[in-house]
């Protein structure tokens, strides 16, 4: 089953979207893939991309973040995105809001960097993040920084059985 996954931007316009594949389901949330090649769409013309690697991309339920896991040769191993909880529609559509923080963990050194905290900063400004949001997404993003530091599941080794699936 094709699953539309839409990132939006605080004052609703898009993001990104891509169409992946739904693999399944365990107790870290649902698993989706995507083949190398395929196109992400962007939010802003003449931006849209190819995939380079196949990934693998978990919905948590219920959190302020998803991730995506990619296959090798590429050099992140990790990247999480902290959104809004994501929401299914009927339509077989999950959306969220992207925060601009994000978490990424290389694969050489397994190096993990908090990225866009200026991007938040002035995206709070700029749309007027609630406080609550600017807090949940501040605290979602230390959480992540942590736990792909020292490899928590699913950050471990978990996800590989997923992305062996796709590759």
């Amino acid at each position: 089953m094709d699953v539309d996954v839409v990132f939006r931007k605080y004052n609703g316009s898009l993001h990104r979207r891509i169409t992946m594949q739904r693999l399944g389901e365990d107790q870290y949330g649902i698993w989706l893939g995507a083949r190398a090649g395929t196109t992400v769409h962007s939010g802003t013309a003449g931006h849209d991309y190819i995939t380079k690697h196949a990934t693998v991309r978990l919905i948590p339920p219920g959190l302020w973040w998803i991730a995506i896991f990619f296959a090798e040769p590429s050099p992140w191993d990790v990247y999480c995105d902290v959104t809004t909880p994501p929401r299914w529609s009927h339509a077989g559509e999950i959306a969220m809001v992207d925060l601009d923080l994000d978490v990424l963990r290389t694969r050489a050194d397994r190096r993990t960097e908090l990225l866009d905290e200026e991007e938040f900063a002035a995206n709070t400004t700029a749309y007027g993040y609630p406080h609550q949001m600017v807090a949940e997404a501040t605290d979602t993003a230390r959480h992540l920084t942590l736990s792909l530091t020292d490899g928590t599941e699913p950050f471990g080794s978990h996800y590989q059985s997923w992305l062996n699936l796709i590759v």
